[in-house]
C-alpha cells in the first residue's frame, strides 16, 4: 500500500494542470472524441485480466501515464472455506493516441506491474514489464452535427511480460506480468453527445491464444456504459463528471487443450469519476466497485478498483 501512496501523491502533485484540446484538427466540442477501448492489463483471466478503461473525451489525441490498482480476495488454499488472502495487481502505464489521419488513429499502452498477495506463509510479490498493447482505431460514423458517433479498432498484445508457468498452481492463475501468448483484441464504440451530457457505449473482445508453455488464458469480453456531465466549462478549462458500469465475462483457461475448471467467471461493477482538463493537460480519476462478481466458482471476489491519469494533449 506504501507503493500505492506514493505513485498517487506523485501523480497528483503534478497534475494540476489538465485541459480538452482546442486545437484538435477535427473535432470541435466540448466533449470531444473518445475510443473507450477497456483495455486488458494482461494479467490472465478472471480477477487478474481487469479492464482499465480508456476514456478520455477532453484529449482525444494524446500522450500519458496511468496508474490503474485491483483488489480481490482468494482461498489461501483447498483446505479452507473463507476468502482469506488479500491480493492487489498494481499497474503504472505509458500509453499514447495518435491521429494518422482523420479517421484513422493508433493506441499504444506499455505497463509496469507490481502485484502482490498476501499469504498466511508471508507475502509474494512480482514486478516488471506487462504485455505492450498496440490497436488501430477507425472513425465508422460521424454523423454531421457531430452528436452520434461510431468508433471501430482491431489490435494485439505483444507477450513481452514474463509469464510464471508455477503461479497457475495457485488459486488464482492471473497473478503474473504477461500471459506469455499473442493475443488480438476487437472494439466498438458509440458515443451520444449533445450540449453537457455525453453517454459513450462500449462493448471488446479478446482472443488469447496458447503461450510456449502450453497454457492458454481464456477470452475476455468486456462491456460498459458510462454517462458523462460537464458540471464547469471555459475556454481554458472544464471540469465533467462521469458515472456507469462495466461488465466482463471470461471464458476458461486451457492446459494442453483440456478445460481448467474454476478458471471461468464474471463481474460487473458500478463507477464513478471526473475528468478535469486545463490548456494541454488533462486529469481523469475514477472508483469501482462491484454490484456482481463471480469468479473462479466463488473462490475469488472483486473488491474494488481505482484508476488516475494524466494526460498531455498532442
Amino acid at each position: 500500500m506504501k507503493k500505492i501512496i506514493f505513485i498517487i501523491s506523485l501523480i497528483s502533485s503534478n497534475s494540476f494542470q489538465a485541459k480538452t484540446t482546442n486545437d484538435s484538427l477535427y473535432i470541435s466540442n466540448n466533449f470531444q472524441d473518445d475510443i473507450l477501448f477497456n483495455e486488458c492489463d494482461a494479467c490472465g483471466c478472471a480477477a487478474g485480466n481487469g479492464s482499465s478503461g480508456f476514456e478520455s473525451l477532453l484529449n482525444p489525441q494524446f500522450i500519458g501515464i496511468k496508474y490503474f490498482a485491483q483488489h480481490y480476495k482468494a482461498k489461501e488454499n483447498l483446505f479452507v472455506n473463507d476468502l482469506t488472502q488479500d491480493q492487489y495487481f498494481n499497474t503504472l502505464q505509458l500509453w499514447a493516441k495518435i491521429p494518422l489521419t482523420q479517421k484513422l488513429s493508433i493506441y499504444g499502452s506499455l505497463p509496469f506491474h507490481f502485484h502482490e498477495k498476501r499469504t498466511l506463509q508471508g507475502d509474494i510479490n512480482i514486478n516488471g514489464f506487462g504485455d505492450f498493447n498496440l490497436m488501430g482505431i477507425y472513425q465508422l460514423i460521424n454523423s454531421k452535427d457531430n452528436i452520434h458517433q461510431l468508433n471501430g479498432g482491431v489490435g494485439v498484445k505483444v507477450p513481452l511480460g514474463k509469464f510464471d508457468e508455477k503461479g497457475i498452481s495457485g488459486v488464482n492463475p492471473s497473478f503474473q506480468l504477461g500471459t506469455g501468448s499473442w493475443d488480438y483484441q476487437a472494439v466498438l464504440n458509440y458515443r451520444f453527445q449533445k450540449n453537457k451530457l455525453a453517454v459513450l457505449l462500449n462493448t471488446d473482445y479478446t482472443i488469447k491464444t496458447e503461450n510456449k508453455k502450453h497454457y492458454q488464458f481464456g477470452n475476455q469480453w468486456n462491456y460498459s456504459a458510462t454517462g458523462f456531465y460537464q458540471i464547469f466549462g471555459s475556454e481554458k478549462s472544464i471540469l465533467s463528471a462521469k458515472f456507469g458500469f462495466q461488465g466482463e465475462v471470461y471464458d476458461r483457461n486451457r492446459q494442453y487443450k483440456e478445460d481448467i475448471p474454476k478458471t471461468a467467471g464474471s463481474s460487473l461493477y458500478g463507477k464513478l469519476g471526473f475528468e478535469a482538463s486545463y490548456k494541454k493537460f488533462s486529469l481523469g480519476t475514477e472508483l469501482m466497485l462491484p454490484t456482481y462478481t463471480n469468479l473462479a466458482g466463488g473462490d475469488i471476489e472483486a473488491r474494488s478498483r481505482f484508476s488516475i491519469f494524466i494526460n498531455f494533449g498532442i
